[in-house]
């Protein structure tokens, strides 16, 4: 079983497609809305993560591909400016998956992207602005 967290850029064309709804019915895979913005004649995003076999997963990826949207990890759009943070830790106590956390020896914010659901709730409350989201 995998489970990956993505980032669908619908072209305007494919925004009123049933196409996400194929990857249940088709590739029996399993996916979670993380963020959408959607509207008909305008490329569409839909942040998504998936879970289900491997094969499945990569069949689905290939025939969301073949209908014109593009597909990125979604660890490729979430980063964090290391020149920019100061570890203050604001960022800790509004983090609902734990993708930000402290290092207790260091007190150092530690960033696991894997983790990250692209809430944004860290970007409205860096002081520093170094949580960067990009999609």
């Amino acid at each position: 079983m995998v489970r990956h967290k993505v980032v669908l850029h619908f072209p305007h064309e494919q925004v009123d497609k049933p196409i996400v709804s194929k990857l249940v019915r088709d590739y029996n895979l399993d996916f979670n809305i993380l963020k959408a913005s959607i509207t008909p004649r305008e490329e569409g995003l839909l942040v998504l993560e998936i879970t289900g076999e491997d094969d499945d997963y990569q069949r689905g990826m290939d025939y969301i591909k073949s209908r014109g949207v593009s597909v990125q990890p979604l660890s490729q759009d979430i980063r964090r400016n290391d020149e920019r943070c100061t570890h203050c830790g604001a960022c800790l106590a509004v983090c609902p998956t734990d993708a930000l956390r402290a290092d207790r020896s260091t007190m150092e914010v530690l960033f696991d992207d894997e983790e990250c659901v692209a809430c944004e709730l860290c970007v409205k409350v860096c002081p520093p602005r170094a949580m960067e989201i990009h999609y």
